[in-house]
C-alpha cells in the first residue's frame, strides 16, 4: 500500500469555500448541462490550472501521483478478484467499485489517521487505505463476521448496509469531537440514491445546526440500483446542501487530484470551525450495483462506453506518460503490487475458517445482557436437538 501523499499540512491551509464555489469545467454529469465541475486533470491527461484549488495540491508532484495511481490500480484489482470469488461461490455477495477509484482514493488520502470514517458498503478502497487487511474486506460478504475489523484501530466504522444511516452516525460523532475541542474531522460516504433518504437529510440538519466538522461525500455514480440519478434529482445533488446552510463542492469524481483538492478544502473548513461541507463527486458505476444485479437490463451500453473514456486510471497514466514519469519499471511495480494483494485476498478468503453457530451472539453488546443470554440458551437447546448421540447411548435416549 502506497503511503499517503506528504506535503503542506492541509489542516493548516486557508481557503474560502462559498455556498457554491466557482469552478470552470465544460463537462457535466448529464443532469445539468451547464453545471460545472472542479477538474484538475482532463480525461486526456492534460493538467488544468485552477487558482483556487491548485494551492491545495501544490505538494502533489509526479511521485505522489504515482502513489495515487498505485492505490487506484491495487483497489481495482481487489475489486476484480472479489467479484471473481463471488462468481466462483466463495462469497455470498460483493458490491463492485469499478470506476469509482478516484473518488475513494482522492478523498481518503486527504485524511489524517485520527480522522474518523463512516462508510457505506462500497468503500472497500477507503477501507484498504485505512489499513484494513485485504482478506478482512471479505469477511462480511462471506458471512464470517458482522464487522470484520476493530473500528477504533483504523478509525473506520463498520460496513453500513442500511442506506444513508451512516450519515447520522457521522453527524453525531462530529458533534462529539467538536464538544471535546478536537480539530479532527469526520467524513461519511454515500451514493446519489442515499440523498433521497431521510437519514441523510436529517444528518445535514444536525451537522449544520451544530456546525459539526463533517464532510458529506456523495459518490454520484449515476445509478441508485436501477434508477438513474435524473429521476430523483432534477438539479445537481450538490444544490441540496446549501438549503441546509452547508457549502457544497461539485467535483469530477474520476479526477483523483481534483477529489484530493476538494476534500482537503472541506477538511480545512471542518478543522477550523467552519462546520460541514457537502462534496458531490460525479463518477460512474461501471459494473453492477452488486453481483446480484444485472445492469444490462436497465443501462444503455453506449453510456457505459462514454464513461470508459473518462477512466480514472487511464487519465493519470496519460498525464504521467506525457511528463515522462510512467516508465516500464513503475508499471511493473504496480502490477506486482496488485498481484500480491490479489493473491493474499484469494488465499485469505478460501482459507477463512467457517464461523461457529454461537458466534452470532458475540460482540452484540459491550456488557452482559440477560435478554441476549436467554436467546443464546434457546439456540443452544435447539442445536442440541441435532447433535449426534454419544457412544453407548441409544438414539432414542433410553438406557
Amino acid at each position: 500500500m502506497a503511503p499517503p501523499p506528504q506535503g503542506p499540512d492541509p489542516g493548516r491551509m486557508r481557503i474560502k469555500v462559498s455556498l457554491h464555489t466557482p469552478v470552470r469545467h465544460p463537462e457535466n454529469s448529464g443532469t445539468a448541462p451547464d453545471e460545472p465541475l472542479l477538474q484538475l486533470i482532463r480525461p486526456d491527461g492534460e493538467r488544468v490550472a485552477d487558482a483556487l484549488y491548485d494551492p491545495l495540491v501544490q505538494d502533489i508532484g509526479h511521485a505522489a501521483l504515482q502513489d495515487l495511481y498505485e492505490d487506484m490500480a491495487v483497489i481495482r484489482r481487489i475489486d476484480a478478484e472479489a467479484t471473481a470469488l463471488q462468481r466462483q461461490g466463495q462469497l455470498g455477495l460483493w458490491p463492485p467499485l469499478l470506476g469509482q477509484e478516484a473518488s475513494q482514493i482522492g478523498s481518503v488520502r486527504a485524511l489524517r489517521p485520527s480522522d474518523f470514517v463512516f462508510p457505506s458498503y462500497r468503500e472497500n478502497g477507503v477501507a484498504y487505505c485505512r489499513g484494513v487487511a485485504p482478506e478482512d474486506l471479505l469477511k462480511v460478504w462471506r458471512g464470517n463476521a458482522g464487522c470484520a475489523w476493530d473500528p477504533f484501530e483504523v478509525n473506520l466504522a463498520p460496513t453500513q448496509i442500511i442506506i444513508g444511516a451512516q450519515s447520522l452516525h457521522a453527524a453525531g460523532y462530529g458533534m462529539g469531537i467538536a464538544a471535546e475541542g478536537s480539530d479532527d474531522a469526520v467524513i461519511t460516504y454515500f451514493g446519489d440514491g442515499a440523498t433521497s433518504q431521510g437519514d441523510v437529510n436529517e444528518a445535514m440538519v444536525f451537522a449544520a445546526s451544530f456546525q459539526a466538522p463533517v464532510v458529506f461525500f456523495c459518490q454520484n455514480n449515476h445509478w441508485a440500483i436501477s434508477e438513474p440519478v435524473g429521476v430523483q434529482a432534477r438539479v445537481p445533488i450538490a444544490h441540496r446542501a446549501p438549503g441546509f446552510g452547508i457549502p457544497s463542492i461539485r467535483v469530477d469524481g474520476n479526477d483523483v487530484l481534483a477529489v484530493l483538492a476538494a476534500t482537503r478544502a472541506a477538511l480545512e473548513r471542518a478543522r477550523t470551525g467552519g462546520g460541514p461541507t457537502f462534496i458531490e463527486a460525479v463518477t460512474y458505476r461501471m459494473g453492477p450495483h452488486t453481483t446480484a444485479d444485472d445492469p444490462t437490463r436497465y443501462r444503455d451500453a453506449n453510456e457505459l462506453e462514454d464513461w470508459r473514456a473518462r477512466d480514472p486510471l487511464s487519465r493519470i497514466e496519460a498525464h504521467l506518460t506525457a511528463a515522462g514519469a510512467f516508465p516500464e519499471d513503475f508499471r511493473a511495480r504496480v502490477e506486482q503490487a496488485a498481484d500480491d494483494v490479489a493473491a493474499r485476498l484469494r488465499a485469505g478468503c478460501i482459507g477463512m475458517p467457517d464461523p461457529q453457530p454461537l458466534d452470532v451472539f458475540a460482540h452484540v453488546y459491550a456488557e452482559p445482557h440477560t435478554w441476549l443470554k436467554g436467546q443464546q440458551g434457546d439456540y443452544e437447546r435447539y442445536l442440541a436437538m441435532f447433535a449426534e448421540p454419544q457412544a453407548g447411548t441409544a438414539a432414542g435416549g433410553g438406557a
